[in-house]
């Protein structure tokens, strides 16, 4: 069966004018047109592809990489603003298109919002939608403590900032362990913290317990080879200066640097941290 919104793996049946049908063993096929050939294939080889409606709607292949895929979220630019909807450039020849019942706000040409990628099965067609909270839910958790995690960063609230986890679950950052710059609509790793009682998600760009200390080492180790091995930050630097140079707390730099300094790979001097040879 071919699959809208996802990659399907299927085999070159036969070459027309317009390009190669592709097909699998249920006997559907599809069209990946010339443009979209990779450079010597041709009949029996299997290629991957993305299957998406065309603009007169049919179901097409091709070879180029969209930003988001079915039942994902992704950060897409307004495009275009039609008496019935919006338009996001997802990466492909043809935009995706948001109804107006799908957008949380009305859309403007030229603002970059979460999108959810879905399946009309009405109509059997791809759209998007900026209702997030309707393809998330907390009621069931796929995560526990201490997973690592893909994140997607969300707005900024009072308390922090609220992140997607893994396409599925709201959680959120606190401000006050926050010490890099989060952009919004970035995807990076994260660390489910905490889930509490009422199935709210508490989560942290850091590793947790030796991992964190661990992790925070190398990335001094690499800032000091960055800096002919030295850096001008010790333990009466500000906790805004570390955090500006090597983005995390001064409670965690003084912890790293203390490790280093007994595994005798730093020396700790007035003027700052040197890298020994």
């Amino acid at each position: 069966m071919i699959n809208l919104g996802v990659y399907n793996s299927l085999a070159v049946l036969r070459t027309a004018e317009q390009g190669f049908y592709l097909g699998d063993d249920s006997g559907e096929s599809v069209l990946l047109p010339n443009k979209y050939i990779p450079s010597g294939a041709q009949i029996g080889d299997t290629l991957n592809v993305f299957i998406y409606n065309d603009s007169e709607d049919r179901i097409i292949a091709t070879t180029l990489i969209p930003k988001v895929t079915l039942n994902k979220f992704a950060c897409l630019e307004v495009v275009n603003v039609t008496d019935n909807g919006a338009f996001l450039d997802w990466g492909l020849a043809k935009d995706i298109f948001v109804p107006f019942n799908e957008q949380a706000k009305k859309l403007e040409v030229g603002q970059h919002p979460i999108a959810f990628l879905y399946l009309d099965k009405l109509s059997n067609r791809l759209a998007a939608s900026c209702k997030l909270n309707k393809f998330l839910s907390n009621e069931t958790i796929e995560v526990k403590e201490n997973d690592e995690v893909e994140l997607l960063i969300g707005d900024k609230t009072d308390l922090g900032i609220n992140v997607i986890i893994n396409d599925k679950h709201k959680g959120i950052i606190y401000q006050n362990e926050i010490f890099q710059t989060l952009t919004y609509g970035d995807r990076m790793k994260g660390y489910i913290k905490k889930i509490r009682t009422d199935n709210k998600i508490d989560v942290s760009l850091e590793k947790f317990g030796y991992g964190k200390v661990q992790s925070h080492e190398e990335k001094i180790l690499a800032k000091l080879k960055e800096n002919n091995g030295f850096l001008k930050l010790n333990d009466y630097s500000s906790p805004e200066e570390i955090t500006t140079v090597l983005e995390m707390s001064k409670k965690t730099f003084k912890k790293a640097i203390g490790s280093l300094f007994k595994q005798k790979k730093i020396k700790i001097e007035e003027k700052g941290i040197y890298l020994n040879k």
